[in-house]
Formats: C-alpha cells, structure tokens, sequence
C-alpha cells in the first residue's frame, strides 16, 4: 500500500461551519490517498459547537500578542510541528497564516505549498508586496475565491503570476446547506420575529466593510411607505453599539431588528423575505451563496465579486448608495408575492449550475494533484 500524502490546512483562528471552505477542501481528499490535519492559530470548538471533520487536529492556541509582530515563539511551535509531522502539502488560508507558512518554507521546503485569498487589501501595501516577493518560491499556487479576486493578486505585484495564480470559485454544499434550513414559520418564531411582516434580512459580522449602516438608513426611508416591512440583521461585531444607537435614534428598535451573533445563522435564512448584501468588499461572500440556497431574491452593491453573479438573477445597486438601495428594495417589495417567490427560484437555480460543490472540490484535488506531479 503507498504512502498517503500528508496534508496541513492552517487557518487564522477557529470558526468551523457547514460552509467552511476548509472543511470543502478536506471532503475533497479521498481518505485513502490523503491524511489531513486541520490546524487554528487561534481559538479552539466550545462545547456543543461543530468541529472539524479531518481525521487530525491541531489547536495552538496562541494569543493575539504571539501572532502580531515577528511572532517568533509561534513560528517556532509551528516549525516544530511541521518537522515532526512531515507534511506533504501545506494549504494556507488567509494572509496572516500564508506569510508565516512561506517564511518556514525556505528552510522546511514543502513538496507543495498553497495559499488561499479570500478578498481584497492584503497586498496593498509595499512592505508586503516586496516580502511576498522575495518569499514565495516555486513550489507556491495561489488561489482566489473568485475571478476578481484572483485578478487583484496577479496585478498586485507581490509575486503572484498568471502561471503560479488560479481562481476556485467559492461553492457550498448545496444539498447539505437546503436540508439544514429551518422552515420559515419556525425560525421566525425562535428568532421572535412576527410571522405576517414582510422581513428584509442580512447576516454578517458588524464592522464597516459589511455596509450594515447602509442597510438601516436605506430602510429607514422606505418604512413609512410600508408599514408591514421589517428588518432583521443577525451578526455581532465592533459596531454593534453605535449600530443600535442608529436605530433607536431612527425610532425603527420595533421594526430593525439586530439579532447578535447566532450559530450556524443560515439555518434561519428561510425567515426571511428578501436577502441583502450592502458590503463594501468581499472576495466571493458565502453568505451570497447561502441566501440563494433558501430561494431568496438577492439585492447587493456593485462591488466587482458580487455584480456579476447577483446581475444575472438579482438586483445591484452601487456601493454605498442609500437612495439607490432604498428605492431597489422598495420596488421589490411592490411585488406579488407569486413574483418574488419566482425571483427566488431563480436565484437557487443559478446557484445549482454554476457553484457546484462538486466542481470546487474537484479543482483543488486537481491543483493538487497536479501540483505534485509538476515537482
């Protein structure tokens, strides 16, 4: 029998769930031809949360001091781990994780090496593109979540090429993700919210890229006109205070409703009406995909990862635009309810032809594959 090929996948910090990504690419890897071994800088599963489906786990556990800086001590604990475990193929997701995986790589030299880019910005600035430059060596394949994505690296000049950069496109288990929604009248219940209101939903962490202020002032303008409407955010994050302030000084706290951070939210996407994407930027946003799983019609901003996909089957309106995206989500809600429920059965058969998670995980096994025998 030959040797299975050893697999690290590094992550930032722990926050496993049924989409994770992650967790895609190890359902990628016959078990018999691979063993992977999933491992968190940071955080590790409290009790009754989900945890990883690889036959190997490693928790650091490290602070957030010992990841900032040069991060020596962590380096260290990672060589060490790396050494004894002799990896085959190293997956990094994220720039924190990739940059200290290439710095070992000049000494433990991996057969292959893969980073992941999950968005925009992490190359902007000069120190990293010149570092990256002079780290990454060629037994790297980058990968971005979507085409936008990967274009932004190619032209970032860190050292990523045509010939070493590929797009994936995120996916999602489709199936899995429908059969773990929650029917629409029971998640309105326990997220106690009414069952005959016309509900505008998002979920997502509260921090500015996500564009959450937007949404609330977008509604604001619209809600006198429709009574029976409301909003209902579920997320937590940075900007929940000054996010709860905002409606209260709007007098909306009846009808905008922030739900904190639930877990495993999609779950209760069904108890909305309409999904809402009015982020700033993204690489490819599961949430995107997630939303369109539970037939929803889908509004966003234009950012250049999510136009081309809402444009097709949703609406887009530019970023940052209250009134654009007011008056988007007024001439939705003019609509039949026989017309909105086509809009969503048209979002969720986009989604069945064109973000298959079969496709996804077919490309990373090939990346690897190919990888491997390009050494």
């Amino acid at each position: 029998m030959s040797k299975k090929i050893r697999v690290l996948q590094l992550q930032a910090r722990y926050n496993v769930n049924s989409s994770d990504l992650a967790e895609q690419v190890i359902r990628a890897l016959p078990p018999e031809q691979y063993e992977v071994t999933s491992a968190y800088l940071k955080g590790k599963p409290g009790p009754g949360e989900m945890e990883t489906s690889a036959p190997r786990v490693k928790y650091f556990e490290f602070s957030s001091k010992e990841t900032k800086g040069l991060r020596l001590g962590a380096m260290k604990q990672l060589a060490n781990f790396c050494r004894e475990q002799q990896f085959d193929v190293v997956i990094a997701h994220r720039f924190k994780p990739i940059h200290m995986l290439m710095v070992l790589n000049r000494k433990l030299r991996f057969r292959l090496c893969i980073g992941v880019a999950h968005g925009f910005g992490d190359y902007d600035r000069l120190y990293r593109k010149l570092e990256c430059r002079w780290l990454i060596r060629d037994n790297w394949k980058i990968v971005g979540v979507s085409e936008p994505v990967r274009r932004y690296l190619v032209q970032a000049k860190a050292g990523f090429t045509e010939a070493n950069t590929v797009a994936i496109n995120n996916a999602i288990d489709i199936e899995a993700a429908v059969a773990g929604l929650m029917p629409r009248a029971a998640a309105r219940d326990q997220l106690g919210l009414p069952a005959d209101a016309l509900l505008f939903g998002a979920i997502g962490r509260l921090v500015p890229v996500k564009g959450h202020s937007y949404l609330i002032d977008a509604f604001a303008e619209i809600a006198p006109r429709y009574p029976h409407a409301q909003l209902a955010i579920i997320g937590g994050g940075r900007l929940e205070a000054e996010l709860r302030s905002r409606v209260e000084s709007l007098g909306l706290a009846s009808r905008i409703h922030l739900l904190g951070t639930i877990e495993n939210a999609f779950r209760f996407a069904r108890a909305f009406d309409l999904f809402v994407l009015p982020s700033l930027s993204e690489g490819l946003p599961l949430a995107l995909l997630e939303g369109m799983s539970a037939s929803l019609p889908v509004i966003s901003s234009d950012i250049p990862t999510l136009k081309p996909i809402v444009e097709r089957v949703g609406v887009v309106v530019p970023v940052g635009d209250v009134p654009a995206l007011a008056e988007a989500m007024a001439s939705w809600a003019e609509l039949p309810e026989s017309e909105r429920k086509a809009l969503g059965e048209r979002h969720f058969s986009y989604l069945q032809k064109n973000h298959s998670i079969h496709d996804f995980r077919r490309q990373y096994r090939t990346l690897i594959e190919q990888g491997l025998a390009g050494e």
